[in-house]
């Protein structure tokens, strides 16, 4: 398997990730890698034989199919909108939650399904539509969705999870093809990805808290030691020139895609070189985490949208279309794993998107954004969940571990 998915990215190694981070470091990510279970820290343990879904768990997870692109969800009238992508969950006042999800299609949008206390889906609506190709996002404290448009020329939608607000267009966020937003809710601030090759890392500083109308739009700089600075971007509308090409020297990154905020922490991830980034905001300092290149034994290539858990552990979906897909998780000690992987005819040709968790921390949500194809046609595709002792979750200190 490591043979194909290498042949399929073709030959090369991250030079400077290994440098910069160590012969050390990367002896123990891939001897974790080889060996998930040789550490309770180190993952989950080893993916079993792929289930009646095509997915390969560890050892006490199971699964169910939540969502099938252009079928009815169970329980309500509502038909699943197609090639679902970036997703989020929210609590309600029932004991429930709501899981939203984007539609990377045309026509886009973002729909939900609401679940009830009992886990089971009590209704699906649609809360955004009359947009184009939505992407990933990003959910906000005070409880919407960030739904980014990942066109030329594509906008920030501020969603009601409810679906009983209007969606209201955020062009303040800048004018770009967006991927995913994160808030750090300390710093007030909105970190964004733009899904280019030549693409940047912006940050928006809102004029009021809560209210996303009117702001700063800044684009990043790395420094050749990592540190990072920030620059105003003229004209976030874009209207001559692209924010990206607007401050002179701004950093290029490779298709940044996966953002996400923790514990004073941003991770992106670049798919175009395979990596993932750390961005420290206190320090204003930028590291690479993991380079997918940097050995012939990397568990994760064509890194793609992330989320993290309760326990601080960052879960990456690949981007990257052979016999088998994979989520991988980096723990708190850096050391990377394998925790499920997508496979067979279901998913084949398809790719692992929208991670995220419900408010208990012990059920993930994901998307394969293609699956059900036939005769290599692109599927529908369809949401799944994983529910199980995850560390940091109710689940996990009711089994009697520690988190």
């Amino acid at each position: 398997m490591a043979g194909t998915r290498r042949e399929f990215i073709g030959a090369g190694v991250g030079a400077a990730a290994v440098v910069a981070l160590g012969a050390t470091f990367w002896d123990d990510v891939f001897g974790s890698a080889r060996s998930a279970a040789r550490s309770p820290r180190s993952g989950y343990g080893p993916r079993g034989p792929a289930n009646e879904l095509g997915l390969r768990l560890p050892d006490g997870f199971r699964s169910r199919l939540i969502a099938r692109g252009g079928e009815q969800v169970s329980g309500t009238t509502y038909r699943w909108h197609e090639a679902s992508d970036g997703m989020a969950c929210f609590a309600t006042d029932d004991g429930g939650w709501i899981l939203v999800s984007n539609s990377e299609v045309l026509d886009g949008g973002a729909s939900a399904v609401r679940f009830g206390a009992d886990a089971r889906p009590r209704a699906a609506y649609s809360i955004l539509d009359g947009t184009t190709q939505n992407c990933s996002g990003g959910p906000t404290p005070w409880g919407t969705w960030l739904s980014c448009e990942e066109v030329m020329g594509g906008l920030v939608w501020e969603c009601d999870p409810a679906g009983k607000r209007r969606a209201l267009a955020r062009p303040a966020m800048g004018t770009f093809k967006h991927e995913a937003a994160a808030v750090d809710p300390r710093g007030r601030r909105i970190y964004l990805t733009e899904d280019l090759m030549d693409g940047g890392v912006y940050r928006f500083t809102p004029t009021h808290w809560h209210d996303l109308s009117a702001g700063l739009l800044e684009i990043a700089t790395v420094a050749p030691d990592g540190a990072v600075g920030w620059s105003e971007v003229p004209d976030p509308a874009a209207r001559r020139v692209q924010t990206r090409q607007q401050v002179r020297g701004s950093t290029q990154f490779k298709r940044a895609e996966g953002i996400w905020h923790d514990d004073g922490k941003v991770y992106i991830s670049t798919t175009g070189d395979h990596r993932v980034h750390a961005y420290d905001i206190a320090r204003g300092h930028i590291d690479v985490i993991y380079d997918g290149l940097a050995s012939a034994d990397a568990p994760m290539l064509r890194v793609d949208q992330l989320t993290a858990n309760r326990a601080g552990e960052v879960f990456v979906c690949e981007d990257i279309a052979t016999d088998e897909i994979d989520i991988g998780l980096i723990d708190r000690a850096g050391r990377v794993s394998r925790f499920l992987s997508a496979t067979g005819p279901q998913h084949a040709g398809s790719e692992l998107t929208g991670v995220t968790f419900d408010p208990s921390g012990s059920r993930m949500y994901f998307a394969s954004q293609r699956a059900f194809g036939r005769n290599a046609t692109p599927g529908p595709g369809a949401i799944y969940e994983v529910s199980g002792p995850f560390r940091g979750s109710r689940a996990f200190h009711d089994t009697g571990h520690n988190a």
